[in-house]
C-alpha cells in the first residue's frame, strides 16, 4: 500500500505526543529496546564481549512507605472534596487537573488543631508549641484563624477553579494579613520584638513588619493607617479574583437581585399598564354577540411562565381544574434559560387575569385568562447566575505549547428576551375578531414568543374543519397588517393550529448567547455550531458531523453570509486545529477574507473557481486515502481509527516509515456554489456527489451555500446526497421547493429568519439565525492566530502548468488568433468546426485546439463531446492582446 506523507501540522502533533509519553509508531530505522532474549550471548561468541544484564532498580522501603502515605492522604482528600462539591448544586464537572483536594484537607487539619488549642486548650507541651508558634506569627488574630482556615479550605475544595494559581493566593493572603495585622499593631501601641508577650497580644511578627516599617519611614499614623487599609483591600481583591473594573457591574447585579421589579439599564421599571388595567370575566360567546365587560381589581396581573403565554377559556366557575375536569394545568417544564427570562421579565403574581372580548387595545382576547396560576406552589429550579466554566480540555500541540480556546466573553450578548408584550396581546385580540366575523368556533389558547416571530396556538371547537382556519390566511394577514403570515396545520406534536406572525418589536439573537447556553455547553463535540433560536425561544445547535452535509440557500440579504460567519466562528470557539481543519472557498473574495491566516485552514482561502474545482478533487483524494487506512486496519469510521491511534493499538506495516496520526475532521465550506458550477459544472458536480456519498465515515463534511437556488446550480444529484437544508428567505415558491422540496421559504421575513430541515426531520423548524459582528470575529481570529500559525498542505491546489513558449505557435499566430475568435464568439470548442471555418486539415485543427488548451481558452478533451470554453466573449480582446504579446 502506498505510504502517506504526513503534513507539518501532524508532524508537530506527533512530536508533542511523543513528549507526553503517548504511543506513536516507531520508524523502522529507530532502535528497539533490548529484551532479555537479545541480551543473551549468542552461540560461539565470548561472554566477555556480551553486555551484562541489568537488573531493574527496586524502590527503597522509604519510597514505598511514602507513596502509600501519599496515596492514603489523597484518597481521603478526594473523598472530602467530592462531598464538598456535592453540597447544594453539584460541581462534579470541575476538571480533575484544577482540583486542589490535598491542600484543602491540609487546611482543615490545621483549622482543627488551631481551634483545639485556642478554643478548648490542648495538653502541654503540644498546646504550648501551637500557642507560641501561631501567636508569634499572626498575634491576636490566632483566635479567629480557625474560621479563616476553614473558609480557605471550603473555597479550595468547593471552587478550586476560582482560586487561580497558587502564587496569586499567596500574594493576596499575604497582603491582606500584613494590612490587617499592621492596623492591630498600631492600635496596641507598636510593640517591639524585645517585648514578645505584648507582640503576641498585638499583631505578631507580620503586623510588626508592616506597621513598624511604614511608621518609621512616615512618622505619622494619619498616613500609615490609610496605606495599611489599602494594602488589606488589595489583598482581598487579589484573593477573590475580581478585577476592579468589574466591581461596579457586580454590585449592580447584587442590587438588581435584591430589588423587586424588572431592571432595565440599572433602573427599576414597573410592568406596563396594559397588563394590569384591562381585566374582564365574561365567558366567551361564539355566536358573534357582544359581551358585557366587568372590571376586576387592578391588583390582578397576568403571569408568564418561561417564554410562553397560555390562554384558556374562563367558565365562570371558581372550581379548581381538578374539580372541573379540564385535565390539569398543561404547564410546560422550564429550562434554566427560560426560568431566568421569566425572572427578569415578569414579576410573580398570585392571581390571574380573566379577560373579555374587548377591543384590540385591551390586549387580551375575550373569555380567556392567563394560564399559570396553578404553578405558584410548584418548585422551580433557581436560575444559575454564575456562568458554567469554559471548556478546560486543551490540546498540547508541540512541546510546552498549549492551545487555548477563545473565551466566550469575547462574544457580545443579545437582546434580553421578553415572554409577553403589548403588541403580541393585541394580535391575539385581532385573531379572535377574525374568528368572530366568520362565525368560526375557534379560540387562541396561547402563544410562544420568539425573537422574530410569534406562534399563536388556535384550538378548534367540535365538528370544525381545519380548512376553515387555513382558508382565512389572507384575512388574518389583513387583520394583523402583515403579509408574512405562515399557518401550520397542525403544530407538530400538538392538536392545535399554529399561526406564525412576525413581531413588530424584534429581538437580536447573539451567537455568544447560543454558545453560552446550557444546550451548547452540554455538547462537547468540536463540530457543534450555534444555529440560533426557534419560534419558542429555545436555543438551537447542530452537530455538523451528524448532518453530515448542509445546503444553505436564500436570496441576497436574507442572512446567508451571517450564518456562514456564525458557523466558522463556532468552530473557532470550540475546536482546536488538530480537531477540525477547514477548506474555505470564497469566489466573492470579500465574505471570508477575514479568516485568512487562522491555523485551522489546510490551504489559503480559495477565490478562483478553477482552483476551487481542483481543491474539491483533492478532497476526493483525501477521502480515498482515509478509506484506504480504514480498510487496511479494519475500522468503519474515522473516530474508531483515531481512538485506536491514540491508544497505540495500531501500527504501520513492516518496513514503512510512516507515523500514524489521528485524522482531524475536514469541513469544506463553499460560499457561492453558482460561480463554481458556471466554470466547471461537470467536475464540480462529480466531486460534490462523490464527497457527499462517501465522506461521512471519513470525517469529511461539506457546506454548500448559494444565493441562486435554481435547478442548474442545485442539481438533482446534489440534492439527493445533501440531506440537511437551511433555507433563508427566497423570492419565489419555486426556489423554496428547490431547497426544501416544499413551500414556505417565500414567506420568511429575512434578516436571519430561516427554515432548518436537519437530516431525518419530517418538517422544517423555523429559527432565527445567530448574529455575530465583525468586531467579535476579529477578536476571535486575533486570539487564534496569535497562538499558532497556519500550516498549509502543499498538495491541495496543484501548481498551474507552465505555459509553453511562443515557439509552439511558430508562424501560425494569425491562424491561432482566428481560431480563438471563432471559439470564444461561438462558445463552441470543436475541432471539426475549426476544420470547416478555417479550411484546414484535421491535424492542423487538432494542433490549434491543443494550443488553445495550453492558453486556458478551452478545457481538456472529453471524448467526442465539444470542449468547454473557459473565456467569455467580453474577455476576447484581452486574450487576443496577450497572444500577440507572446
Amino acid at each position: 500500500m502506498a505510504t502517506r506523507a504526513s503534513s507539518p501540522a501532524r508532524t508537530r502533533t506527533s512530536s508533542s505526543a511523543s513528549a507526553r509519553g503517548g504511543s506513536t509508531s516507531r520508524s523502522p530505522g529507530s532502535k528497539k529496546p533490548t529484551s532479555r532474549k537479545s541480551a543473551t550471548p549468542r552461540k560461539g561468541s565470548s561472554p566477555r564481549n556480551q553486555p551484562r544484564k541489568q537488573r531493574p532498580d527496586r524502590p527503597s522501603a522509604g519510597a514505598v512507605i511514602g507513596r502509600g502515605l501519599r496515596g492514603a492522604w489523597m484518597g481521603v482528600a478526594h473523598a472530602v472534596g467530592g462531598g464538598a462539591r456535592k453540597v447544594g448544586t453539584g460541581r462534579d464537572e470541575i476538571d480533575p487537573a484544577l482540583r486542589r483536594d490535598g491542600a484543602g484537607l491540609l487546611m482543615i487539619a490545621m483549622a482543627i488543631v488551631v481551634a483545639a488549642q485556642f478554643w478548648w486548650g490542648l495538653p502541654n507541651p503540644v498546646g504550648n508549641w501551637v500557642q507560641v508558634g501561631v501567636t508569634s506569627v499572626i498575634g491576636t488574630l490566632a483566635y479567629a484563624s480557625p474560621i479563616l482556615l476553614a473558609a480557605m479550605a471550603w473555597r479550595t475544595l468547593r471552587h478550586p477553579d476560582h482560586n487561580g494559581p497558587g502564587g496569586r493566593q499567596f500574594v493576596g493572603w499575604s497582603a491582606a494579613l500584613l494590612g490587617l495585622l499592621g492596623l492591630i499593631n498600631l492600635a496596641q501601641g507598636l510593640p517591639r520584638p524585645n517585648d514578645p508577650e505584648k507582640l503576641r497580644a498585638a499583631g505578631g511578627v507580620l503586623g510588626f513588619i508592616s506597621s513598624s516599617l511604614l511608621h518609621d519611614l512616615l512618622k505619622t499614623n494619619f498616613v500609615v493607617v490609610p496605606l495599611l487599609v489599602l494594602l488589606m483591600m488589595f489583598g482581598v481583591v487579589v484573593i477573590i479574583g475580581i478585577p476592579l473594573h468589574e466591581m461596579p457591574s457586580r454590585f449592580a447585579d447584587l442590587r438588581d437581585r435584591m430589588m423587586p421589579g424588572r431592571v432595565i439599564d440599572g433602573e427599576v421599571v414597573e410592568e406596563p399598564e396594559y397588563d394590569t388595567d384591562q381585566a374582564y370575566d365574561t365567558p366567551m360567546i361564539t355566536d358573534g354577540r357582544k359581551s358585557r365587560r366587568k372590571k376586576k381589581d387592578k391588583d390582578e396581573q397576568p403571569q408568564a411562565i418561561g417564554d410562553r403565554v397560555d390562554l384558556v377559556e374562563d367558565t365562570g366557575s371558581q372550581d379548581t381544574p381538578e374539580q372541573t375536569g379540564d385535565g390539569g394545568t398543561d404547564v410546560e417544564p422550564l429550562t434554566d434559560d427560560d426560568a431566568r427570562t421569566a425572572d427578569q421579565e415578569q414579576p410573580q403574581t398570585p392571581e390571574p387575569v380573566v379577560a373579555d372580548r374587548g377591543p384590540v387595545t385591551a390586549g387580551l382576547p375575550p373569555g380567556f385568562h392567563v394560564r399559570g396560576e396553578e404553578d405558584d406552589d410548584a418548585e422551580l429550579e433557581p436560575p444559575q447566575h454564575t456562568p458554567p466554566p469554559q471548556r478546560v480540555e486543551q490540546l498540547q500541540l508541540s512541546g510546552d505549547v498549549q492551545y487555548l480556546l477563545p473565551d466566550s466573553a469575547e462574544l457580545k450578548q443579545g437582546t434580553v428576551p421578553r415572554a409577553r408584550t403589548e403588541a403580541s396581546d393585541g394580535v391575539v385580540g385581532r385573531l379572535t375578531g377574525v374568528f368572530e366575523q366568520f362565525n368560526i368556533d375557534a379560540q387562541v389558547t396561547g402563544y410562544s414568543r420568539g425573537p422574530t416571530v410569534t406562534r399563536y396556538e388556535v384550538e378548534l371547537g367540535p365538528a370544525v374543519k381545519v380548512e376553515k382556519v387555513t382558508a382565512l390566511s389572507k384575512n388574518i394577514a389583513y387583520a394583523v397588517a402583515s403579509n408574512e403570515v405562515r399557518i401550520l396545520s397542525p403544530i407538530p406534536g400538538k392538536s392545535a393550529i399554529g399561526i406564525e406572525i412576525p413581531n413588530t418589536d424584534k429581538e437580536i439573537v447573539s451567537l455568544g448567547d447560543v454558545l453560552r447556553s446550557n444546550t451548547a455547553r452540554n455538547d462537547q463535540h468540536p463540530m457543534t455550531v450555534g444555529m440560533g433560536k426557534d419560534v419558542e425561544g429555545g436555543f438551537v445547535i447542530a452537530n455538523m458531523s451528524k448532518m453530515p452535509h448542509l445546503l444553505v440557500a436564500g436570496a441576497t440579504g436574507a442572512g446567508k453570509s451571517v450564518f456562514m460567519n456564525s458557523l466558522i466562528t463556532s468552530i473557532l470557539m470550540r475546536a482546536t486545529p488538530d480537531e477540525v481543519r477547514m477548506l474555505l472557498v470564497d469566489p466573492k473574495r470579500v465574505e471570508l477574507s477575514i479568516y485568512e491566516g487562522i491555523p485551522h485552514l489546510v490551504t489559503p482561502i480559495i477565490t478562483a473557481p478553477k482552483k476551487a474545482a481542483e481543491a474539491l478533487q483533492w478532497v476526493v483524494r483525501e477521502m480515498d486515502m482515509r478509506y484506504d487506512d480504514l480498510a487496511h486496519f479494519g475500522f468503519r469510521h474515522v473516530n474508531d481509527f483515531n481512538k485506536a491511534v491514540r491508544a497505540g493499538t495500531v501500527t504501520p506495516p513492516e518496513g514503512s516509515e510512516r507515523k500514524l496520526e489521528p485524522y482531524p475532521y475536514l469541513l469544506v465550506i463553499v460560499d457561492e456554489l453558482a460561480d463554481l458550477m458556471m466554470v466547471a459544472p461537470r467536475d464540480v458536480e462529480d466531486s460534490i456527489v462523490r464527497i457527499t456519498q462517501l465522506a461521512r465515515a471519513a470525517g469529511i463534511h461539506l457546506v454548500l451555500a448559494t444565493q441562486r437556488p435554481s435547478t442548474d446550480v442545485v442539481t438533482g444529484l446534489i440534492k439527493a446526497n445533501v440531506p440537511s437544508r437551511l433555507a433563508f428567505a427566497t423570492s419565489s415558491m419555486t426556489d423554496s421547493r428547490v431547497i426544501l422540496d416544499s413551500p414556505g421559504a417565500e414567506k420568511l421575513v429575512g434578516q436571519g429568519d430561516a427554515l432548518f430541515l436537519p437530516m431525518g426531520a419530517g418538517k422544517p423548524v423555523r429559527i432565527q439565525g445567530a448574529w455575530v459582528g465583525e468586531s467579535e470575529i476579529r477578536k476571535v481570529v486575533s486570539h487564534v492566530t496569535e497562538q499558532l500559525k497556519p500550516q498549509y498542505r502543499e498538495d491541495v491546489v496543484q501548481a498551474p502548468a507552465a505555459k509553453k513558449v511562443a515557439e509552439d505557435i511558430g508562424d501560425d499566430l494569425e491562424l491561432v488568433l482566428q481560431a480563438v475568435e471563432l471559439v470564444v464568439t461561438l462558445q463552441l470548442g470543436s475541432t471539426s468546426m475549426l476544420q470547416r471555418k478555417l479550411r484546414v486539415g484535421f491535424a492542423k485543427a487538432g494542433r490549434l485546439m491543443d494550443i488553445l488548451e495550453t492558453r486556458g481558452i478551452v478545457g481538456p478533451s472529453e471524448g467526442s463531446k465539444p470542449r468547454d470554453v473557459l473565456v467569455k466573449p467580453d474577455d476576447l480582446d484581452a486574450v487576443l492582446e496577450n497572444l500577440r504579446a507572446g
